[in-house]
């Protein structure tokens, strides 16, 4: 008798929270990896994918960066005797070259620091965080504009392939 092959498990999404936001008001430039310094029942609150970066940036203060307007919904089961706090500012975990260029970036003229994604590597949580250009309306347009061009274009396509 032959033995199946083992089917791997699939994998979960990694991808706790997503910005879809900013790549629509910025234009992101460098990306960087930064860890993120969390409560117990923030970790467990982010399991439960209960997370909003809707309004969420980078603040450098002190040479640190601080992660706020982050939103990370508490769980019903956590601690009675303790009062969470769901948009408490959060400490990035960079290395001190990372933290120089950021600084750097962020004082020029017009550019920011936001929070991208947050996602699961192993066991730890991970923010990319992007230095970014605020977009103008016009920008905005033409983005929008490439994105409608790009579907109709997979529009025909697939009418192309039908026949």
């Amino acid at each position: 008798m032959r033995a199946m092959p083992r089917k791997k498990p699939q994998k979960a999404s990694n991808i706790i929270a997503q910005n879809r936001r900013a790549s629509f008001d910025y234009q992101l430039m460098d990306t960087f990896e930064a860890g993120v310094a969390l409560s117990g029942w923030e970790v467990k609150s982010l399991r439960m994918g209960k997370a909003d970066l809707a309004d969420s940036y980078v603040l450098m203060k002190d040479g640190e960066a601080w992660l706020l307007g982050t939103h990370i919904i508490p769980l019903d089961t956590a601690s009675t005797h303790f009062v969470p706090d769901p948009t408490r500012t959060r400490k990035l975990l960079l290395h001190r070259k990372e933290l120089a260029k950021i600084l750097a970036a962020t004082s020029q003229k017009g550019l920011t620091c936001v929070c991208t994604q947050l996602y699961w590597k192993d066991h730890l949580v991970k923010a990319r965080i992007a230095l970014a250009v605020g977009k103008k309306a016009h920008d905005k347009r033409d983005t929008e504009k490439d994105r409608d061009w790009s579907r109709q274009k997979q529009r025909i396509i697939r009418a192309n392939v039908k026949q």
